[in-house]
């Protein structure tokens, strides 16, 4: 099955070297092209067919990246979005994932690794270059080493996960993505200080957050 691939980025240059690389793969192809976030609503709102990645920068005129992703995925909450930068900063990490973003990685990616994110977004997948994973995970934890502060909805995935639920059945009893299960898990890992779901409900409850 062909990936279908939209690119958002106001340099032509960018977008033509893009273009390129994901030409040299026979399941991908770009069927799209914005310079602006505003254009990008604009050439999805004509589509006849929606792509299913949109490829997005962080930094444009007219309003950046993140703002672009979340009007993105309001109107089409079908999209997966991947930014594609050469900022990683905390801050501008944290911004994306909290958009929405399927993904964050870097523009010295190479053409494997791209393609390797656009795949695994489109099946669903959380693609974080790996010093942008370390990065958030780390802007994530809780400055304090008593009890951590988890949102609502971060407990009620954590329950979830502890009832045994997958992923994709934690997105469907919630009604929310399952690209969004997965930031919500990476965050929850964070603020405890975790690596993986069976270490979290285990401190979870040592931590008294999910009762007894």
């Amino acid at each position: 099955m062909t990936i279908r691939i939209m690119l958002v980025d106001d340099h032509p240059v960018v977008r033509e070297g893009l273009r390129g690389m994901l030409a040299a793969e026979p399941d991908l192809r770009v069927v799209a092209e914005a310079s602006s976030g505003a254009e990008a609503l604009e050439v999805c709102a004509a589509a006849g067919e929606l792509p299913q990645i949109v490829l997005m920068d962080l930094r444009m005129p007219g309003g950046d990246g993140v703002q672009a992703t979340e009007a993105l995925l309001a109107a089409h909450p079908g999209l997966r979005v991947v930014v594609l930068t050469t900022y990683e900063t905390d801050r501008d990490i944290l911004r994306a994932v909290e958009a929405g973003a399927a993904g964050y990685l870097l523009k010295d990616a190479s053409r494997a690794e791209l393609a390797d994110a656009v795949r695994a977004a489109a099946r669903g997948e959380t693609v974080l270059a790996p010093s942008v994973a370390g990065a958030l995970v780390t802007r994530l934890r809780g400055g304090s080493a008593e009890r951590p502060r988890l949102s609502a909805r971060e407990l009620e995935v954590l329950r979830l996960v502890a009832a045994g639920c997958t992923n994709g059945e934690i997105g469907r009893r919630l009604y929310i993505g399952e690209s969004t299960v997965k930031t919500h898990l990476l965050r929850v890992f964070g603020k405890l200080d975790v690596a993986d779901r069976a270490s979290a409900v285990a401190k979870a409850f040592t931590l008294g957050l999910l009762g007894d």
